[in-house]
């Protein structure tokens, strides 16, 4: 059995409401409980976090370096542009990840193109709706079992 942690970033709590013409019409909540789910039929542990607060996702991204969290899946949403500091905190916390986004970052403006974590995670999946995390995950429990 495995932790897995999903971390969400600013505005993801108002999945469902805000902009549903990009983001869809599931809720965070709804996302969560699938994805709980998933991982309770798989056998393993599912641990999430939404902050508006980079300061709140950098900490918990330093209490899972030491917590057993084994894999992780993160959306950190606008701050995927813009927070150098959460790059240093997933390099250190030494977690494998995943990076998922609802919308297809390249079909959108300019500034969202480029994402911090791209490179240093072991994928991206972008643009599928919701159902990118559950891909995700699928591809997490592969990676675990190597």
């Amino acid at each position: 059995m495995a932790s897995i942690l999903a971390l969400h970033g600013p505005n993801l709590n108002l999945l469902g409401h805000r902009e549903p013409h990009i983001y869809g019409s599931d809720t965070l909540a709804d996302i969560n409980q699938r994805l709980a789910q998933q991982c309770t039929a798989a056998g393993h542990e599912f641990h999430t976090l939404q902050s508006n607060s980079e300061s709140e996702l950098i900490d918990r991204l330093h209490q899972a370096r030491t917590d057993g969290t084994a894999f992780m899946l993160v959306n950190f949403g606008g701050f995927t542009h813009t927070s150098i500091a959460i790059r240093d905190a997933i390099l250190a916390a030494e977690i494998p990840f995943i990076e998922v986004h609802l919308s297809n970052l390249h079909k959108r403006e300019e500034f969202r193109h480029k994402s911090y974590f791209a490179d240093i995670a072991i994928g991206s999946i972008v643009g599928l709706g919701a159902q990118g995390y559950e891909l995700a995950l699928q591809a997490a429990f592969k990676q675990l079992q190597n």
